[in-house]
């Protein structure tokens, strides 16, 4: 039952033509939404044959797609798919390759975000998908170098959306290179200053009511397939709670680092006659989960030699948000109007909670670690990771901290009987002198 109503989407159980372009309908057999609005473009799943650079026939690699997807998005999921299990920096990129479509022996066509047949109305221009091009459902496309120069077929004919007149050009031109469709096909000059866009209109005035319901219209599409995706990776995100908020679930000893740095934190606690247990575990947050872990799974290609894109940055930022707010001692109140990241872990972080909690009185009960034998472990850590870091720009940074704050740290040193007795002031001037002198 297809319902008009722009506020009403009610599920279709029939094969519809999902459009894109006003140009161009592909069939797409699959139960979908039925919506009125002509800018909201439906996905249809599609597989590509991808050839991979320097690939041969017969090396082809099926590659999933959406037929609203833009020429750069395929081109990173061919090469997502192509260089699986390769290390990013030894991938080529997408910017310095071509997506060619390749239809029989003589028929290549270069497909590019934007080019002659981009679509312009008033000041928008939209990029250009795999349903404007026409290209269907197990075609043959491959990876190929990105050239320069080329022999500018742009300048001799003018193209149409039609798929027909893409094959007459490339069929009766007399240019070998034309042949491949090298030709970089840019927008005229004149356009330059157009909003570019791709599903949705990016509306920047409030007042255009159109638009809103235009967003207000997508995010109820995208509502179901949030929490379906929450659910694919709910697991994944337990494990990895569950691995940081352990000291006993980890695969490896609880590092002797966190053990001395808590009962640091606690004995300094006790000398300032702290007993709000919210401070010490503030404290404890803010030194471990929220300074390191939380900078981890924002950006783990500090870690992995990987590509974070904008949408994996995205999803990243509301696991990092969750793991956030189970390290709070505060409530969260949310309601209706709370943003959609809050309210999707909402039921999880409590039990979330409840594993900081845990985590912290665990390390609490664990033995103490005396300074010999910290002193011996750090030791060992150096040897073991001498060759991974530099420690001279370490010890530069350290160097410019030390003196910015020279006076309160050396008050300190002399106020704490410990450091008295190993003469740690004289020490750090000593460091400060040498430094001074280098520098």
């Amino acid at each position: 039952m297809c319902v008009s109503d722009p506020d009403v989407c009610v599920p279709c159980p029939q094969t519809l033509m999902c459009v894109s372009d006003p140009d161009v309908c592909v069939p797409c057999p699959q139960t979908l939404m039925c919506v009125s609005d002509p800018d909201v473009c439906v996905p249809c799943p599609q597989t590509l044959m991808c050839v991979p650079p320097e690939g041969e026939a017969g090396t082809e690699v099926p590659v999933k797609v959406l037929n609203c997807d833009t020429v750069t998005q395929v081109k990173d999921k061919l090469l997502d798919s192509v260089y699986k299990g390769t290390p990013f920096s030894q991938r080529p990129q997408a910017d310095d390759m071509d997506l060619e479509w390749r239809q029989g022996r003589l028929t290549r066509i270069i497909l590019q975000d934007e080019d002659v047949t981009t679509k312009i109305e008033s000041d928008w221009k939209r990029l250009n998908s795999l349903a404007h091009y026409q290209v269907t459902d197990g075609s043959l496309v491959a990876l190929v170098q990105k050239q320069v120069s080329a022999y500018n077929i742009a300048n001799s004919f003018t193209f149409t959306r039609s798929l027909s007149r893409y094959e007459s050009l490339l069929r009766t031109s007399s240019s070998p290179d034309s042949l491949r469709s090298r030709a970089p096909m840019i927008t005229p000059d004149q356009e330059t200053g157009t909003k570019l866009w791709h599903l949705v209109k990016n509306h920047e005035h409030s007042d255009q009511r159109e638009g809103d319901r235009g967003s207000k219209m997508v995010s109820e599409i995208y509502l179901t397939r949030l929490l379906a995706t929450k659910g694919t990776l709910q697991k994944f995100v337990d494990d990895l709670f569950e691995t940081v908020f352990s000291t006993a679930h980890r695969g490896s000893a609880l590092p002797l680092a966190i053990k001395y740095m808590f009962d640091f934190l606690d004995e300094q606690a006790d000398k300032r006659q702290i007993t709000d247990p919210d401070v010490r575990h503030t404290w404890k947050s803010n030194c471990l989960p929220l300074r390191f872990w939380v900078n981890v799974i924002k950006n783990p290609q500090f870690v992995f030699d990987i590509h974070k894109s904008s949408i994996t940055d995205a999803c990243l930022s509301v696991v990092a948000q969750t793991f956030m707010d189970s390290c709070s001692t505060s409530e969260h109140r949310l309601g209706k109007d709370s943003p959609s990241n809050k309210l999707l872990y909402a039921k999880d972080i409590p039990n979330y909670k409840s594993w900081v909690e845990r985590y912290y009185r665990d390390i609490s009960k664990l033995p103490s670690i005396s300074d010999q034998d910290m002193d011996a472990y750090l030791v060992e850590q150096s040897r073991l990771h001498g060759n991974e870091f530099n420690t001279l720009s370490a010890l530069n940074e350290l160097y410019f901290y030390i003196n910015k704050y020279k006076e309160e740290i050396v008050t300190a040193l002399d106020r704490d009987s410990y450091c008295r007795k190993h003469k740690l002031r004289h020490k750090l001037e000593q460091a400060i002198n040498l430094m001074s002198g280098n520098s």
